[in-house]
């Protein structure tokens, strides 16, 4: 599941492009040349991450997509999560080696640029491929999630536009500096521990992990996250989805019902009906069954992230009718 994560679909759909032959017949060139020399003639690992404003977004963005495809991390200085998500993209991006570029553009000095992409909240993540761009997804995200993403952008390049990359010598630019490398967090083993659990469907495991990281740092975004993802996972893991709907539908004033028509609602991509279930059964509810209900709201705010617009209009509504 990848709640946080916007639409893949429309990449699928994107016209053809009529320079992705001649991309892919250039790259694979590029890269038969760097085995047959022994390296050299591309580009240097930090010419993969690049910052890009509105004066330079055609050539450094519109036109390099048609060789690889780039993507574009919408940051301020004054966004926490941003800090976060920012060198975690940078690593992939040359850990992937060419597969993608990531080009960074600060919002505050590039008002345009995040208006055209209809931007309501950052950290945003966005895609161009062969000049047509999509979103990726918004607001803080588990590693595991954005390299599932990263891969299936990868894929939709290369199956759709024959787009295979970049050739990067690790030896270019070596002479004047060495690329700094990333230093690992201090909960990085533990949030891919966790990640790892997540993805092989261990849910208590991954719930422990990330609990184990905010005991230590109660403000750890991705563990935030995490731990509000697999705690949703585990609750859907086992429950029959026919019996809960049924039940949903003949008793609308029952909590536990509603919260688990509504978990349901969120793992199958339904953000907005999962917000109005619940926003609704505070509503019809009193005591302690409106607090059961307010507290699971605002666990799936978790799951979405608080830039989310979606939740910026659910936390009104719940507003309204909490007061």
């Amino acid at each position: 599941m990848q709640p946080r994560n916007m639409s893949m679909s429309g990449v699928v759909d994107l016209a053809a492009v009529k320079a992705a032959g001649e991309a892919k017949a250039k790259a694979e060139q590029a890269r038969a040349e760097s085995a047959r020399t022994g390296g050299g003639g591309g580009v240097s690992p930090s010419s993969l991450v690049i910052d890009v404003d509105e004066a330079g977004f055609e050539s450094d963005v519109l036109q390099r997509s048609t060789e690889v495809p780039v993507v574009i991390d919408f940051w301020a200085e004054w966004c926490e999560p941003c800090k976060q998500l920012g060198p975690l993209l940078e690593r992939l991006a040359v850990e992937y080696n060419g597969r993608f570029v990531l080009a960074k553009v600060d919002v505050d000095a590039n008002q345009m640029l995040m208006q055209q992409f209809g931007i309501q909240g950052i950290p945003a993540v966005f895609a161009v491929v062969a000049g047509q761009a999509l979103p990726l997804f918004q607001g803080a995200a588990p590693e595991s999630q954005i390299r599932q993403t990263l891969d299936q952008l990868i894929q939709v390049g290369e199956e759709r536009f024959g787009l295979t990359g970049i050739v990067v010598d690790a030896d270019a630019g070596e002479a004047d500096s060495a690329p700094a490398e990333v230093p690992a967090g201090p909960y990085d083993a533990l949030l891919e521990a966790a990640a790892q659990a997540l993805d092989a469907s261990d849910f208590d495991g991954a719930v422990q992990a990330y609990r184990n990281v905010l005991s230590e740092d109660p403000l750890n975004t991705e563990a935030k996250l995490g731990l509000a993802q697999a705690e949703l996972l585990r609750r859907v893991a086992d429950i029959d989805p026919q019996k809960v709907r049924a039940a949903a539908a003949e008793k609308p004033a029952d909590p536990a019902a509603q919260m688990d028509a509504a978990d349901l609602d969120l793992v199958g991509g339904h953000v907005e009906d999962a917000f109005g279930r619940l926003v609704e059964t505070v509503r019809r509810t009193f005591g302690d069954d409106r607090d059961a209900v307010r507290v699971r709201l605002l666990e799936l705010f978790e799951v979405i992230g608080p830039e989310d617009p979606r939740v910026a209009a659910a936390r009104t509504a719940l507003a309204r009718v909490l007061f």
